[in-house]
């Protein structure tokens, strides 16, 4: 997976004549297996250690702005609509107050396509700087679930020898707090999610309501709760490794101008321990690099891996081991970013970040969509009508000459307020006539009426007459509805 050790460019050697006590770089275990699985297959549980640093204190605040937003959100209005919603069972969808019905299939579709676009170029540019700063799954894990176990457990020494100790009652009293705390917060985030499908006064219903009368919503919400237990408590990085598809793409996004977290092996190479009595020049000049093996980078990453292996699929740019190099760098004298955000060009060259072709296309063609998706937002009408002649039906002639048509009217009400519609026959000449009245739509609700359209023999043509039917609201047209009149054939 690696290349041969005698190809990579850790195994270069330095122009300095190195000194007889420096190691080779032992590629005995190089890239040959993932980091959470041993040579047999079985998995090895991860113990990263506690981090910090300043990348991991700007985390930590974004990571909370993120999580008031979520369990905010469902309880933000614009408009009288919530800020999000995705009922799928009602077919209802709103985003920042927008509502959305099946009719605008096609703008979720572009904006499907404007988001998949816009994760192309942000990888392309910048990497996995979503998943580290913004993925639910990572934000969840690292801010929420983890600081419970350093809380109860310790960190990572304290934990691995609480798992290596016999069953005591201190050992039972804090595993079953954790897990009774993992599941009360899956609970809950399970609850704040399905606010999201249903809207918070159904879910706040269920909750009050005898579980009897809502036994769906009940096994909902406990369906939830136990899914988001089983991630957060036992498959964790498993779900960043195996279930998203995003690492895999890694291979097929990243080029050698994409900014990641690299290692800078040209600066660390060859490794060493530190010696009390050598300096930062005696240890260049000994043909040592800046890594002082000290595997920090190691112990605090969440996956598990070893960043100076390279680029890796299981990274998720968490800038964990970028926090921990620095901590050590700073304690032995040496510059900090051993381990920094940079490119391969960057490292290798000392280029910066440069505009790719790639990038440039990757860029047009976020800007079509997104002027696309503009338009189709601001031009959606807030009505939609459709006509379709009544199934089952013939033309019918009346006393007086003329001839009828029966259809069926269906109007969707976007909005959250009552609108009047009324129809207009404009081609041919004629007269409409709407079953029931007037037509007012309830707020988000369908609408099915009748109407009947009468024609003169005189306006109409052999076999089947175009007919165009205009809708308006508060006195404006809305729309233009095309249909045919069926009439008898010369």
């Amino acid at each position: 997976m690696g290349g041969a050790p005698d190809k990579h460019p850790l195994n270069n050697p330095t122009k300095e004549k190195p000194d007889a006590t420096v190691k080779p770089v032992d590629w005995s275990d190089f890239r040959d297996h993932i980091a959470t699985a041993d040579r047999e297959g079985r998995r090895q549980w991860i113990y990263p250690r506690k981090v910090s640093g300043p990348f991991f204190r700007w985390r930590t605040w974004f990571s909370w702005l993120l999580l008031f937003i979520m369990f905010a959100g469902p309880f933000i209005t614009i408009r009288g609509n919530p800020l999000l919603l995705m009922n799928i069972v009602e077919r209802k969808f709103v985003v920042f107050g927008q509502i959305f019905w099946p009719q605008d299939m096609i703008i979720f579709a572009v904006a499907v396509l404007l988001f998949v676009v816009s994760i192309l170029i942000f990888t392309t540019a910048f990497g996995r700087l979503w998943c580290g700063w913004a993925c639910p799954q990572t934000v969840m894990m690292e801010m929420v679930f983890r600081k419970v176990e350093y809380l109860l457990e310790g960190d990572a020494p304290s934990q691995r020898e609480l798992n290596a100790a016999p069953w005591h009652a201190g050992k039972i009293a804090r595993k079953v707090a954790k897990q009774v705390i993992f599941f009360a917060i899956s609970f809950l985030v399970g609850n704040v999610l399905l606010s999201y499908i249903i809207g918070w006064q159904p879910l706040f219903q269920i909750i009050i309501d005898p579980p009897a009368r809502h036994l769906t919503g009940l096994a909902f919400m406990l369906g939830f709760a136990l899914l988001f237990y089983g991630i957060f408590a036992r498959f964790r990085e498993q779900a960043c490794t195996f279930i998203c598809p995003y690492g895999r793409l890694q291979s097929l996004l990243l080029d050698e101008n994409s900014i990641v977290v690299a290692y800078d092996y040209k600066r660390g190479e060859k490794r060493g321990p530190l010696r009390h009595e050598q300096k930062y020049g005696e240890r260049r000049y000994a043909g040592f690099g800046d890594c002082v093996a000290c595997n920090q980078c190691v112990s605090v990453c969440p996956t598990g891996i070893d960043i100076r292996n390279g680029t890796q699929m299981e990274c998720v740019h968490c800038t964990a081991c970028m926090d921990a190099c620095d901590n050590v760098m700073t304690k032995v004298g040496s510059p900090r970013g051993l381990i920094r955000y940079a490119s391969l060009n960057g490292i290798e060259r000392g280029e910066r970040l440069r505009v790719t072709p790639r990038l440039v296309g990757y860029s047009v063609v976020l800007l079509a969509l997104a002027t696309v998706l503009g338009l189709m937002i601001f031009t959606r009408a807030d009505v939609e009508a459709t006509v379709l002649r009544a199934s089952g039906t013939l033309f019918q002639q009346m006393p007086d000459g003329h001839f009828s048509n029966l259809y069926t009217l269906r109007i969707v009400n976007k909005t959250s307020r009552e609108l009047p519609v009324e129809l207009r026959l404009e081609q041919p000449a004629g007269t409409l006539q709407v079953m029931g009245g007037k037509l007012v739509v309830p707020p988000q609700k369908l609408l099915e009426n009748s109407l009947l359209v009468e024609l003169e023999p005189a306006a109409m043509k052999s076999g089947t007459t175009p007919l165009l039917l205009g809708v308006y609201c508060d006195g404006r047209k809305i729309q233009t509805l095309k249909t045919a009149f069926v009439g008898p054939r010369n």
